[in-house]
């Protein structure tokens, strides 16, 4: 097994010129498959709450349900580094706040850095967490937990103005600490200006190529939401048709009979001899004597 990827390895992969790949994971079973595939990073994203949960938006994943994906997805994971969402409302009420459930996803969820969303206004937050020992992932352009605030979720940075303020909050944010920034969202042109002007890797989605990394959520490129066909995402296989198929013929040879067959049963090592059990009917006075003497193999009376 290659080195465990540290916050350390990404800031030399973006001296180097080296991608860095960051893919979401759920669960253990995922984690270890992408982890084996060569993720550099499994983020444990509070996307779950539409992925997994069926959510109309991430606003209702709780501290609680992050804390258990991302110990699951820790327990999948070798090499990759593991990040983990704070919450909606897990960091924006005070810096206290934030290192607590910063903390609890370090603790509890055995993640090595946390990754939350915002700007310059979150500096102090992103300082707090970081003198807590805890590295900071920032997240800053479509940022999902203010879809409201946004009014959907929608291309941001595309006029001068943004952008100048995206720059800002990049800066703001590496300034504090961030070990790294993830791109949403944001026209492929800014994106090249705020990677450049940072020495912390950037990692985009919906944000062009020229960022120092990539994340897609692992669903999305495993093609297993047909009817989900975002601009930025590209499906790097068709899991949907192929476990649906998968599924309908499994299902074809159970109700025809032909599953299990005898490949796929059990065998005694040698023969059994069953004994059919003669119902016992005792009257009431006689019921504990008679309960006394059933037993043997599979009920048979003794």
């Amino acid at each position: 097994m290659k080195d465990k990827v540290t916050i350390h390895t990404l800031k030399r992969l973006k001296q180097s010129g080296q991608k860095i790949c960051m893919v979401t994971a759920y669960d253990a079973t995922f984690a270890r498959i992408l982890d084996e595939g060569g993720a550099d990073v499994l983020l444990v994203g509070d996307s779950l709450g539409m992925v997994i949960q069926g959510q109309d938006s991430t606003l209702p994943v709780t501290m609680d349900q992050m804390v258990y994906h991302s110990a699951a997805v820790s327990r999948g994971a070798k090499r990759a580094h593991v990040v983990g969402d704070l919450p909606f409302m897990s960091y924006q009420v005070s810096p206290q706040e934030a290192v607590r459930n910063a903390g609890r996803l370090v603790s509890e969820g055995n993640v090595g850095s946390v990754k939350l969303e915002g700007g310059a206004e979150f500096a102090d937050t992103v300082r707090a967490i970081v003198r807590a020992s805890i590295p900071v992932m920032g997240h800053l352009g479509l940022t999902p937990q203010s879809v409201h605030k946004m009014g959907g979720y929608v291309v941001q940075g595309r006029d001068e103005d943004a952008a100048r303020r995206m720059l800002d909050d990049a800066l703001a944010l590496e300034a504090a600490g961030a070990y790294a920034l993830v791109l949403e969202g944001v026209p492929l042109e800014l994106a090249r200006t705020i990677t450049q002007s940072l020495k912390i890797p950037t990692i985009g989605i919906g944000a062009g190529k020229h960022c120092d990394g990539q994340v897609l959520v692992c669903y999305d490129l495993l093609g297993m939401n047909p009817d989900f066909k975002p601009k930025f995402v590209k499906r790097f296989a068709n899991l949907h048709g192929n476990i649906t198929e998968a599924a309908n013929t499994y299902f074809s040879e159970v109700r025809a009979g032909t599953f299990p067959d005898e490949d796929h049963s059990f065998k005694a090592t040698k023969g059994i001899r069953l004994v059919t059990p003669t119902p016992v009917v005792p009257d009431a006075e006689g019921a504990g004597e008679a309960a006394e003497k059933v037993g043997g193999i599979y009920g048979a009376p003794v």
